[in-house]
């Protein structure tokens, strides 16, 4: 039992095991994106609980568009749940499989109430399907609801958003160190089909004397089926990414992939990474809120579904600070519309 416990709290999780509850490791991420295609918003709300040698604490972020709103915060507190999804952080934040609240100040706020319509369908492996079973890695990731309704309200700044029947899409990533050096990230819903899914994640594992490079995808199409690839032997996918581009493609003999993604850097928001040790964030990660994604998804070669959507999260990050590289591209492009970075 003691072996058991010891190899969970490195990060791992058996196959067949619960990937939901905290694991015990540097940082437990958990995300919540709400898609409303009918008014063009999106709003995302995070938390990650870090540990550092006096205590935990968290990372609390909540941003949307239209408007480039986002504030973010370090908060002192922050407990990740052991009995079931979920974490809090003092008065500032809790959230788990059928709400999420958020108080950062008078005027950023989010109360909502997620009714699950996807939950992750397969029981064996998770998003980083065999990865996750390997100990002391990096980063895990697991994409825990794959189609949900909200109803509740945001308040952003001088705006209350009514967030009633807006797409709820929701995942969890943990991690002995927090985060990769490197990695790339995308998800979406706005699709022609309200039951659409697509995301992905990569980057750069390692634990101990193995490092690869490896992107996930998970696709749920219209019919229902769940398409996940991106094992390095069986499945690879190859990934290019810029701060303004995403382009991944690859699969295996049943199953093809291409997703083609793209946002101008003026239209990016400069989210926190927390570097739990440290007791601090460092603007890590540039992450486009509404990007447009078109995918094609290929079964023996013949075409089963492709779409394009306009309401795109698309993120690209490392541990070396993003805010003054966003700060220069930005003043060398033509957006209009740049939202602000950190608050």
């Amino acid at each position: 039992m003691q072996l058991l416990r010891r190899y969970r709290e490195s990060g791992a999780t058996l196959p067949f095991g619960d990937l939901l509850t905290a694991h015990g490791v540097a940082m437990e991420g958990y995300f919540w994106r709400f898609t409303q295609p009918e008014t063009g918003r999106v709003v995302i709300a995070l938390c990650g609980v870090n540990q550092a040698s006096d205590g935990n604490w968290a990372t609390l972020g909540l941003a949307a568009h239209p408007g480039g709103f986002v504030r973010t915060e370090a908060h002192p507190e922050g407990t990740a749940h052991p009995g079931r999804l979920g974490a809090i952080a003092g008065t500032a934040f809790s959230g788990g499989a059928e709400r999420v609240r958020m108080d950062l100040g008078r005027d950023a706020q989010l109360d909502v109430r997620i009714t699950p319509t996807l939950p992750w369908p397969r029981r064996r492996f998770g998003g980083s399907s065999v990865f996750q079973s390997v100990p002391a890695l990096n980063q895990y990731w697991h994409p825990w609801l794959l189609g949900g309704r909200a109803e509740g309200r945001a308040v952003l700044g001088d705006e209350v958003w009514d967030l009633g029947g807006a797409q709820v899409y929701g995942e969890k990533n943990w991690g002995r160190g927090g985060f990769p050096d490197s990695w790339w990230w995308g998800q979406a819903q706005g699709f022609a089909d309200s039951s659409a899914c697509v995301a992905f994640a990569g980057g750069e594992i390692h634990t101990g004397p193995l490092r690869t490079t490896v992107t996930a995808v998970v696709v749920v199409l219209p019919d229902g089926r769940v398409v996940r690839l991106g094992n390095p032997v069986v499945s690879p996918i190859r990934a290019d990414v810029t701060d303004e581009s995403w382009s991944l493609r690859g699969g295996n003999r049943w199953w093809h992939v291409e997703i083609e993604g793209y946002s101008p850097i003026g239209r990016a928001h400069v989210l926190p990474v927390p570097l739990p040790s440290e007791r601090r964030n460092v603007a890590g990660s540039i992450e486009h809120l509404a990007g447009t994604l078109r995918v094609t998804v290929r079964e023996r070669g013949a075409v089963v579904w492709e779409d394009e959507s306009a309401l795109a999260a698309l993120e690209h990050g490392g541990l070396e600070p993003a805010g003054a590289e966003l700060r220069r591209r930005r003043s060398k492009s033509d957006a209009t519309d740049a939202p602000p970075t950190l608050q």
